[in-house]
């Protein structure tokens, strides 16, 4: 399958915070935005570089840095906002783009509302990003809509995932790589995650 299990002790730590029940909203979001921040470096390990000359307080030497590849953050609304600020902490001349996708309750089956995207779309490398990675649904939508607009290489970045969404991701955007904290045992009739931590967004914004 092509996802990739980000299992560094603090995240591993974090997230299991984040699935306690009794974490504050205020909390949930605190560790949300580390664990993207610290996620950011593991979905980011394939960036090239190049050498440039540095002159420091001593002397000349060559040095590695970004080979200046056009980035793009795109969360789908509206639990993906919460992963934001922890990317463009480490991206910070990553543009952000907006995806407005929201679960039908009786269908599970996606439904857009809202598409914000930076306008060089054929030149950016785009993160997808969005907490809960559930029947897939969403996350298929989001990328079938960044290919509709000319974006050819995307990465997804979540914190959980339910093999149904990692199976039905790769089935549809075999292409498109899965940057994950957890793979999760399935889900339930509702089509939650199970263990899971609940619902994103609700959870992040106290809201439901």
């Amino acid at each position: 399958m092509q996802v990739k299990v980000v299992e560094h002790p603090l995240i591993q730590h974090k997230l299991s915070l984040m699935r306690d029940v009794k974490t504050s909203s205020k909390d949930f979001r605190e560790l949300l935005e580390e664990i993207s921040m610290l996620m950011t470096f593991e979905i980011t390990r394939d960036l090239p570089l190049v050498d440039v000359e540095v002159t420091t307080p001593v002397a000349k030497c060559i040095c590695k840095e970004l080979a200046g590849k056009k980035l793009g953050v795109v969360p789908i609304l509206r639990a993906g906002l919460g992963m934001v600020n922890g990317v463009i902490r480490v991206i910070p001349a990553a543009k952000v783009g907006h995806v407005g996708l929201y679960r039908d309750p009786e269908t599970l089956k996606p439904v857009e509302y809202y598409c914000k995207l930076p306008s060089d779309v054929t030149e950016r490398d785009f993160i997808i990003t969005d907490p809960m990675l559930a029947t897939g649904g969403s996350s298929v939508a989001a990328i079938d809509l960044l290919k509709s607009k000319g974006a050819k290489n995307i990465k997804l970045m979540c914190l959980v995932a339910a093999p149904e969404g990692i199976r039905l991701v790769n089935k549809q955007h075999p292409d498109v790589v899965i940057y994950t904290a957890a793979v999760d045992e399935r889900l339930n009739e509702h089509g939650y995650i199970v263990p899971g931590l609940g619902d994103a967004g609700d959870r992040i914004f106290g809201t439901k």
